[in-house]
């Protein structure tokens, strides 16, 4: 049986990473950041909690990763853990260097000296490409030139690049993923795609009466988060390891989403939406777009969601969601806190309520 090692488990990525390795006959280890509070209501919602292998890391701590090495025993590493909030790193940009970047070589060293004939999976983001085409609207593909324009961007890029020392320097099969946004109902909160997919549909149920966004007129490129794992999986199955840039090819700005939400939701856009300075960046990328023609011609994958189909998705299982809360039955997975328009929703026995 095929073991995998995924850094990050509880995060969209990693769950989604981790249901697709179980189905595929895989045991799965996981990696998560102790909490006082465990985060590990993604897990639940897949329903796979109790059939992956839970390891608790620090990515600061050599020591650390190279124990979950030894315990794993892993033929695949997807090494998806980071501070991976664009924003967020403005704030802490020294956190995010060490959590984002410097773990990439931490887990590195760890693989080539406790498990070389280990496959090494690095997530890169589109980010790395900030501003390099001038808002230009060309794809960007493998050989774009990197020009970061955030801490989160450039630490990426240090683990980019230390993928590929490792490689070479090593022979040790480790390749990167340069994944385009990539969205669902699971995404983080704080992340502008479910942040309004959640807050249309607590307009459209009565329980709030705006939508406070920062750059509107931010054009990306989105795809289905589950999709973007099976092509995780294909790059560790090929012969050679190669950077792949994964993406729809396909580029549309926050507005279109938030239009597109709204329509599905039954309200219009205008009535609600705020414009809140506070909310951008102090550098932000006015547009990104990737080529997946590398990733489809030698991997065969490509993607099959379409904008609207995502957009509509999300917001379908936030109306559900909120119209289940109304109705006064409990969320049927593990989150700690969510807010609920009027305070905070509060765990009973391990449950939201």
């Amino acid at each position: 049986m095929n073991r995998a090692l995924i850094t990050g488990i509880t995060g969209q990525d990693g769950a989604y990473l981790a249901h697709y390795l179980l189905k595929k006959g895989y045991e799965v280890y996981g990696t998560y950041r102790r909490l006082s509070t465990p985060n590990f209501w993604r897990l639940n919602y897949l329903e796979i909690f109790p059939k992956v292998k839970l390891i608790p890391v620090d990515l600061t701590d050599p020591s650390s990763l190279g124990e979950a090495i030894t315990i794993s025993r892993p033929h695949e590493i997807y090494h998806l853990a980071a501070q991976s909030f664009v924003e967020a790193s403005f704030q802490t940009p020294v956190s995010t260097a060490h959590m984002t970047g410097v773990s990439v070589v931490t887990l590195l060293e760890a693989v080539r000296t406790l498990s070389p004939e280990s496959r090494f999976y690095f997530a890169g983001t589109s980010e790395l490409y900030g501003d390099s085409l001038g808002g230009s609207p060309a794809k960007l593909n493998e050989d774009s030139p990197f020009k970061p324009v955030s801490p989160y961007a450039a630490a990426k890029l240090f683990g980019l690049w230390s993928t590929e020392i490792y490689n070479r320097a090593y022979d040790l099969f480790a390749c990167t993923g340069i994944l385009f946004n990539h969205e669902s109902p699971i995404r983080g909160l704080e992340f502008v795609t479910r942040k309004i997919a959640n807050e249309v549909a607590k307009i459209s149920v009565g329980l709030s009466d705006q939508i406070r966004l920062g750059n509107v007129e931010a054009k990306r490129d989105w795809g289905y988060a589950p999709e973007y794992v099976d092509a995780m999986w294909r790059m560790l199955q090929a012969d050679t390891p190669r950077m792949y840039v994964v993406a729809t090819g396909e580029t549309h700005s926050v507005r279109e989403f938030l239009d597109v939400a709204c329509a599905e939701a039954g309200i219009r856009a205008d009535k609600y939406l705020k414009n809140d300075k506070s909310l951008h960046r102090p550098l932000d990328v006015p547009a990104l777009v990737g080529d997946h023609s590398r990733i489809t011609r030698e991997l065969h994958w490509k993607p099959k969601t379409r904008f609207d189909q995502l957009v509509k998705n999300m917001v379908r299982e936030e109306l559900s969601r909120w119209q289940r809360y109304l109705k006064g039955e409990v969320f049927p997975w593990d989150v700690p806190s969510y807010p609920d328009g009027h305070g905070i929703i509060r765990r009973v026995r391990g449950r939201a309520q």
